[in-house]
């Protein structure tokens, strides 16, 4: 067992992975960021297993933490990309925490023939405490369409989110972060399993190929005048 801190691993993950580019790009939200989280980059099973294991470790973590609950029924992952998260997470709880839970995704559309219904894998029911997994977190959509999806399947408990990457990033509409907001407007926690800070910090001492390291002052200078712009 590593004594690294789980944030380096992880910075690590992403780079290897070239999950995590340097540059100039452009959000959803409009804004121009100098780094970018790719999801579509856990492209193939060893990949998106390994992504699995850190999911299921920062859940271990906050349940041995007391931020969330032990007795987890299944986890939901958005569609589309929360799908391969939502699957991935189940099996390392189940196969490396000896959790039994199940996992849950929904439809895009209806179906009207065959099991039918909106929701695919676990079903829910009145009752059932549901963990949300999701990738990176920028302004909270994706969180408010999906609670009155399942709070119109069955009476859940949501018993907290846990993403990949927590940008830090405030909201164009307040001066609290995305996390944050949605903690504040849904009564449950939010956590990732590194956040910005902690990844571009990790990553001056992760080197490259040539032993330069993979976060360079100037990389980090953008990205710190960045985080003075937009981070909450």
């Amino acid at each position: 067992m590593t004594d690294e801190s789980l944030d380096l691993r992880f910075t690590r993950f992403l780079l290897e992975s070239q999950a995590l580019k340097f540059g100039d790009f452009t959000l959803k939200s409009g804004r121009k960021s100098p780094y970018f989280i790719n999801a579509g980059a856990f492209n193939d099973g060893g990949k998106i297993a390994r992504l699995g294991e850190f999911y299921a470790e920062k859940i271990a973590a906050e349940i041995e933490a007391g931020s969330l609950p032990g007795d987890i029924d299944t986890v939901f992952g958005p569609a589309y990309k929360g799908i391969p998260l939502a699957v991935s997470t189940a099996i390392a709880l189940t196969g490396g925490h000896g959790m039994q839970v199940g996992y849950t995704f929904d439809r895009k559309e209806k179906k009207d023939h065959g099991d039918g219904g909106m929701m695919v894998g676990t079903q829910l029911a009145d009752g059932m405490k549901v963990l949300l997994v999701d990738d990176v977190m920028t302004a909270g959509t994706a969180v408010r369409e999906v609670v009155p999806k399942l709070k119109a399947e069955a009476d859940v408990q949501i018993v907290g989110l846990v993403l990949s990457v927590d940008r830090m990033e405030k909201t164009k509409d307040s001066d609290l972060s995305a996390v944050k907001a949605v903690e504040a407007e849904f009564g449950f926690p939010v956590m990732a399993i590194a956040n910005v800070r902690e990844i571009f910090e990790a990553g001056r001492s992760i080197m490259t190929a040539d032993g330069t390291p993979y976060v360079t002052d100037g990389i980090a200078a953008a990205a710190d005048a960045y985080l003075a712009q937009y981070g909450a």
